[in-house]
């Protein structure tokens, strides 16, 4: 991503609808699947909008957080428990062995061409009978300027992450779309965009009403509610899979 786009993240990760209740979904899905994972490390970990709320889930032994850009880096500092170790590091070559028993990439490996190189790397990093959990945006139809101002290598196909997380060395424990409920709206808002110059459109997703936010929140995390109660989604803007390395 643009390294600009730190500062503009920054300001909206916490009260956003999105970042909101998909930090809601990944603390509940490693409550569920890897209560008792002490080690974590994540693998693009941006402004460290996800590691804040990983840090006050429990009592952690070790965290990490890695992140190529070191704008990215230098707002997490800001943000983090000093106890959370930051390191610039491209996510095709993960120095680490077995060294933690949880890893995870948020929105991460469709920016990386060879996002498999990065998946085998995770692998080789989490210990076995350890997990990952990965979410990425989902349905090619959904490719709009967004992903182009992202710089997205691709928008995953239902059933592709978990085929190459399976290539790689993990077995699927879970796996759902997500941003299910809201999914119309969101095609909507990609559709009108089309229709309009510039980045207006993807600058408004960020700059929502706070009325509309508050709504979004609610409905967002009622499917979250539902998710950890088990409830999969076939269709929705992002899909995330909780996987274990084999």
């Amino acid at each position: 991503m643009d390294p600009k786009n730190f500062e503009m993240l920054s300001k909206v990760e916490a009260e956003h609808f999105w970042f909101v209740a998909r930090n809601e979904l990944i603390i509940g899905l490693m409550d569920k699947f890897f209560p008792g994972a002490r080690r974590f490390l994540e693998i693009g970990c941006g402004n460290g909008a996800v590691l804040r709320a990983v840090a006050r889930s429990r009592n952690w032994e070790r965290l990490v957080g890695s992140e190529l850009h070191p704008t990215g880096l230098a707002f997490a500092k800001r943000r983090l428990p000093a106890q959370v170790e930051l390191v610039q590091m491209d996510a095709r070559n993960i120095p680490a062995e077995s060294a933690f028993d949880l890893t995870g990439a948020f929105d991460v490996v469709e920016h990386i061409a060879d996002d498999e190189a990065v998946l085998r790397g995770l692998r080789r990093a989490t210990q076995s009978g350890g997990g990952a959990i990965i979410t990425v945006p989902q349905h090619p139809w959904l490719w709009s300027r967004a992903d182009d101002v992202a710089y997205h290598q691709r928008r995953y196909r239902r059933g592709e992450l978990e085929a190459k997380l399976r290539r790689s060395g993990f077995e699927i424990v879970f796996s759902t779309s997500y941003t299910a409920l809201l999914l119309p709206v969101m095609v909507v808002s990609r559709l009108s965009a089309k229709h309009k110059p510039g980045n207006e459109e993807v600058v408004r997703e960020f700059n929502l009403n706070p009325w509309v936010n508050s709504i979004f929140t609610a409905i967002l995390r009622a499917e979250v509610r539902a998710t950890l109660s088990g409830l999969t989604w076939p269709a929705g803007g992002s899909r995330v899979v909780v996987a274990r390395a084999a």
